[in-house]
């Protein structure tokens, strides 16, 4: 009986941890992104046009770290609720970079709604495309490891 009574307070306090971080993942204010220094991208490209691009990668970096780290992890190193976005990287995943390019830009566009549930919101019309297109430089910048 006694030992139950010392458990009991750990649990709550467990219990309080984890739906705490299940719901850290809540609304949050989109940062601005500052894509000074890219080439303006006049209508939607499917395909990165920053690939390799040193400046769109620093600034991909900072638009990632302010913008996407809270739901898919710091580096982009998931915790395993969001998907993991250097799998992007993947060649088993995506043999060609063109596809995942495609997959990443209509997701950030669109965001993911799910059986009416919104999983990702949409960043269009609140990132610009050059910012996104930056994001996923930076992504590339990060390989996948298991």
């Amino acid at each position: 009986m006694k030992i139950a009574k010392l458990y009991k307070p750990a649990l709550l306090l467990g219990a309080y941890f984890i739906s705490a971080n299940l719901y850290s993942h809540g609304d949050v204010t989109p940062q601005a992104v500052n894509t000074e220094g890219l080439d303006t991208l006049e209508a939607w490209v499917e395909e990165n046009p920053y690939r390799g691009n040193e400046k769109a990668i620093e600034i991909g970096m900072s638009a990632y770290t302010q913008n996407c780290a809270r739901c898919h992890g710091l580096e982009a190193v998931s915790g395993g609720i969001t998907p993991d976005l250097r799998k992007l990287n993947d060649e088993l995943d995506w043999t060609d970079k063109a596809e995942s390019d495609e997959w990443f830009i209509g997701r950030v566009r669109k965001g993911a709604v799910i059986d009416g549930r919104i999983y990702m919101p949409p960043f269009e019309g609140i990132m610009n495309q050059e910012a996104m297109w930056a994001i996923r430089s930076y992504l590339d910048t990060r390989p996948y490891e298991e």
